[in-house]
């Protein structure tokens, strides 16, 4: 978990190059990995969702491509990036913590978070968060980092710790904005460990999807319906 000063600060300073970043370190799999959450999400016909810890907007930005009908607040708390998300075409942003959202229960119909979990400081208060304004029978969709396993695994822990904060810091002069990354992801739960932790938050219908040989996995969830 994650000191939340130095993940504001650390994004602010990075959030003018984010996107062709990740799409650099990602190889442009980034893209592909979110228009398979997208896909999902078009499948429930949501009236109303929230992408937390929007960032530069990405993924919002791709569901209100895809799900037309569908209203999209893209949230998060710094607003360095949220500024960039707006310029970038997201019709509604919200400058809030996710350990705070400032809507009522039951709100959203779908909730989303997309690398950005890992980054929070307390895991289960920003799940259970995330539930309170989910409506019941609603889902919550998780994209985020997590360590593939067999032969891939050894070469990608390496690529994680010396080779990809080279590759950021030279993207965007901001290389110690990335040195605490590879640990992140080496603590964030992932697979049955974050199915575990969901159910602990309330959710049911946990399920987790490796993407990627593993480099990242997709975590879907609901609130009960009563």
């Amino acid at each position: 978990m994650q000191d939340a000063a130095y993940v504001r600060d650390a994004f602010a300073r990075i959030a003018d190059r984010y996107v062709l970043t990740n799409h650099v370190l990602s190889c442009g799999a980034d893209i592909w990995w979110r228009k398979v959450v997208t896909a999902r999400i078009r499948r429930w016909k949501p009236a109303r969702l929230l992408d937390v810890a929007s960032g530069t907007g990405d993924l919002a930005l791709e569901i209100q491509d895809q799900c037309p009908d569908c209203e999209v607040i893209a949230s998060d708390f710094c607003a360095e990036m949220l500024a960039h998300a707006a310029s970038r075409g997201v019709a509604r942003t919200m400058v809030a913590d996710a350990l705070q959202l400032p809507f009522p229960d039951g709100k959203f119909d779908v909730v989303t978070v997309a690398f950005g979990l890992r980054n929070m400081a307390d895991y289960p208060a920003a799940l259970r968060e995330m539930g309170r304004v989910i409506k019941p029978g609603g889902h919550l969709l998780i994209l985020d980092f997590s360590l593939p396993g067999g032969i891939l695994r050894p070469f990608y822990r390496f690529y994680l710790h010396h080779v990809l904060p080279r590759m950021a810091g030279w993207l965007t002069g901001q290389r110690d904005a990335y040195e605490y990354l590879g640990g992140s992801i080496e603590a964030f739960p992932s697979g049955t460990a974050m199915m575990e932790l969901l159910e602990n938050c309330g959710f049911v219908e946990t399920s987790a999807t490796p993407l990627t040989g593993g480099v990242v996995s997709i975590y879907q969830a609901s609130r009960p319906a009563s």
